[in-house]
């Protein structure tokens, strides 16, 4: 996004939104005056304001002569002039380091559900995490009869997850053949991940005998299709939502988060672009396409296992939030849960 503005404007406009972010009341330009440090008339300043108010990046409530900054406003200060407060990483520490020593590597959804609160405690907002994708390493695979033409699928991973899945096959099969499959299934798939499989299947399907090839099949969907259940996403903190100025007035809007959180498949699919993105990924109003709302902004981050992107996290919260404090929030979230996840502790 780029604009024909001089360092005056840039100046008066980062000076607009840190006010308003930190007061949650519309600026005027003799506040500005104060606040920014630049010996400008008052007379300067409106007519900068106007300037900005006719790009589109600071607007007039009805109810103020003072002004705020739009989604498109808040953009601008994003990407150009946002800074990280020198004092933050200390501060943040001392939480950060008592959450650390309770995230147990062996129990990987109670590490998603502690980084859901703790982004939520600290933001004061709403924090959300998808769940690790199924593809971590196998280890083992085991086929089960439990009934006529009903089997089920076993997948242990080299990281502890285990999946289980019941499927229906073509035709019965006898438990001496489904232990035959598992014993061939383990020698010749054993040790690749859920995508190696995949890929390895796609090209030996034809080779594999039909029985064999459906039973991999099913199997690799064991490892994947969980993937598409609303429970893979952990929302911590709804409710904090309530209580922020810009939303606690407007129910309709309040009731549209809710419902949101509720199906949470938005936010899956939010969450899986975030994942495609290095580092942090801010969306402010209605730039996700997936949550519709001018009111609302969205700091995410992918997080890894032994540095292969498996989910992302992030903070969900009103467009008027301290930018760099929820950035660094959610970067550093985000390492922790890949250290977690990692066994690095």
């Amino acid at each position: 996004m780029k604009f024909d503005m001089d360092e005056r404007a840039l100046s008066l406009l980062k000076t607009l939104v840190e006010r308003y972010i930190a007061d949650g009341q519309p600026v005027g330009s003799r506040t500005l005056s104060r606040a920014s440090g630049l010996e400008l008339s008052p007379a300067t300043i409106r007519n900068v304001m106007a300037d900005l108010e006719e790009l589109g990046l600071i607007a007039s409530p009805h109810t103020s002569a003072g002004r705020i900054p739009t989604p498109r406003g808040y953009r601008l200060f994003v990407d150009m002039m946002m800074t990280t407060r020198a004092a933050e990483p200390s501060q943040l520490s001392v939480e950060l380091q008592s959450v650390r020593e309770q995230l147990q590597p062996d129990q990987p959804q109670r590490v998603i559900t502690q980084a859901a609160q703790l982004l939520s405690n600290l933001s004061h907002f709403v924090g959300v995490v998808t769940a690790p994708r199924h593809g971590g390493v196998v280890r083992h695979i085991e086929f089960l009869r439990l009934g006529e033409r009903r089997v089920l699928v076993i997948l242990v991973t080299t990281d502890g997850d285990v999946q289980n899945r019941v499927i229906i096959t073509a035709r019965d099969h006898t438990q001496s053949e489904l232990i035959e499959a598992t014993n061939y299934v383990n020698a010749h798939y054993a040790g690749l991940d859920i995508e190696q499989m995949r890929e390895r299947l796609r090209g030996e399907i034809v080779a594999l005998s039909d029985e064999i090839a459906q039973l991999m099949q099913a199997a690799v969907q064991t490892g994947t299709g969980a993937q598409q259940q609303d429970d893979q996403v952990v929302v911590s903190g709804e409710r904090n939502l309530l209580g922020v100025q810009d939303f606690g007035q407007d129910m309709g809007s309040l009731r549209k988060l809710f419902n949101l959180f509720e199906k949470k498949t938005e936010l899956m699919r939010l969450l899986e672009v975030s994942s495609r993105a290095d580092g942090v990924r801010i969306y402010i109003g209605g730039e996700s396409g997936v949550v519709p709302f001018e009111e609302l902004s969205i700091v995410s981050a992918p997080y890894e296992v032994n540095g292969r992107i498996v989910g992302t996290l992030g903070v969900i919260g009103p467009t008027r939030m301290a930018y760099d404090r929820m950035v660094q929030i959610v970067d550093i979230t985000s390492r922790l849960v890949s250290n977690a996840l990692s066994h690095k502790q």
